[in-house]
């Protein structure tokens, strides 16, 4: 069967916007490295530097098929969120909760260090994150949400009428809570800073999509269509795209979302906007808006949901989801009529079916991490970092914590059943989430 690689679009604001990318050519030839990561989101990135760190005598080698930054982890809404958050902050035990906050907590101080240690530009902000509710379904849900955080312990503030009206400049939004804990980011930003002030004992080849790998008697060989590399022992950061290698086949639900960006607003669009900016929405109802108000002013809107059997952004979807999310800026911003949004994309997370995440050895010398269930900064991260550590033979109340909240993603449905069946399902959520949308 053909495998199916990443591909990039050049619809992402988030990566358009960068003002130079540093270039990392694809090596050609013949290699041998002690480490091989494969894939160059926050999960790969993070893996490389933790094993460059752990084992700083040895050659670690991240290829990834795109840039650095064009790939999913660019390509989010740019929180990086320190509470549990959708069915985790749902389902899982107190013990658990507490597990996923140390690990959320732990990627963000990981990553802040970095962010501060380099200079790293990417609109790093301790703002914290709003979960905002609109009608009565949204309303329920941010009650169970509050109930949640007073159970939890964490703190909060819950924000109503004209007070929240002031900060996000629409009256759109009924009640608000808002927990200080979280991070606003630029997320491509965040990528190429990251990747641009690796180790010294880290080589990073772009536009290497690997075609093979192969089991040799002592290690590994990986290929791509230009370098043959062997090595020791590989760390699969390949989210979705890891059934293309052979595992975790029907087990990972790849699901695209979709955003759209302004243009910056000008200084008389700001005055009619009236609100505050760096702040950041995720609605309490799980199928509504995401919105941002980045530090630069401009708005970023994100919703609608496809079953993306393919991973990448079919084009012709988008002047469909352009408009709606052209609809959601004038529910909200009704005052801001006719500002522009050049850039809308998809980015594709992984879930499964029964909402567990994996992370842990596929095989002898293999180890991967994936099916992040939409929450990718920090537990892309802190998965990157841990796979490290189990692959280095470093072992931490850290380590044992993320084996502790992870688990074995169920099998999925038949592909042909997940055609229909997910498209529904979504189809449903959105009639449901109507008035959060």
């Amino acid at each position: 069967m053909k495998m199916i690689f990443p591909e990039y679009d050049n619809r992402c604001g988030w990566y358009e916007l960068l003002e130079s990318v540093s270039g990392y050519p694809a090596l050609q030839g013949d290699y041998h490295f002690d480490s091989v990561v494969i894939g160059g989101g926050l999960t790969g990135v993070a893996a490389s530097r933790r094993m460059a760190e752990n084992r700083p005598e040895d050659s670690v080698l991240l290829l990834e098929a795109l840039k650095v930054g064009q790939g999913a982890s660019g390509r989010n809404s740019g929180f990086a969120i320190d509470l549990p958050h959708k069915r985790d902050l749902e389902r899982s035990s107190n013990l658990h909760k507490h597990k996923l906050v140390r690990l959320n907590r732990a990627a963000i101080e990981y990553l802040e260090t970095q962010v501060k240690t380099y200079g790293i530009d990417c609109q790093w902000s301790p703002a914290g994150k709003y979960q905002a509710a609109v009608g009565k379904r949204g309303l329920n849900f941010l009650k169970q949400y509050e109930s949640t955080l007073k159970d939890f312990g964490e703190p909060y503030q819950r924000i109503e009428g004209n007070e929240l009206a002031s900060i996000l400049g629409t009256s759109f939004y009924r009640a608000a809570i808002h927990t200080p804990g979280g991070i606003l980011l630029q997320p491509a930003a965040l990528m190429r800073g990251l990747v641009e002030n690796m180790p010294h004992n880290v080589t990073v080849s772009e536009d290497s999509a690997v075609t093979c790998i192969e089991r040799r008697v002592k290690g590994f060989r990986v290929k791509t269509s230009t370098a043959s590399i062997t090595c020791d022992q590989i760390l699969l950061a390949t989210n979705v795209f890891t059934a293309e290698f052979g595992f975790m086949q029907d087990r990972i639900l790849p699901v695209m979302t979709f955003a759209s960006m302004s243009r910056p607003l000008t200084d008389e669009e700001a005055r009619k906007f009236g609100g505050e900016f760096d702040w950041g929405i995720t609605p309490a109802d799980h199928a509504g808006t995401t919105v941002r108000m980045t530090k630069d002013r401009r708005l970023v809107i994100r919703n609608s949901y496809r079953y993306a059997h393919d991973y990448n952004t079919p084009a012709k979807l988008l002047p469909m989801i352009l408009e709606r999310h052209l609809k959601a800026h004038k529910d909200r911003y009704p005052q801001l009529e006719g500002l522009e949004y050049p850039y809308t994309w998809g980015g594709t997370s992984s879930l499964s079916g029964n909402f567990e995440t994996f992370f842990g050895p596929l095989e002898e010398g293999i180890y991967s991490a994936g099916c992040d269930q939409s929450v990718g900064i920090c537990r892309g991260t802190i998965s990157g970092m841990m796979m490290a550590d189990m692959a280095a033979g470093r072992f931490s109340s850290l380590l044992d914590d993320i084996q502790e909240v992870s688990g074995k993603p169920s099998r999925l449905p038949p592909k042909l059943l997940l055609k229909i069946g997910v498209p529904l399902r979504m189809k449903m959520a959105s009639i449901a989430s109507w008035s959060e949308i």
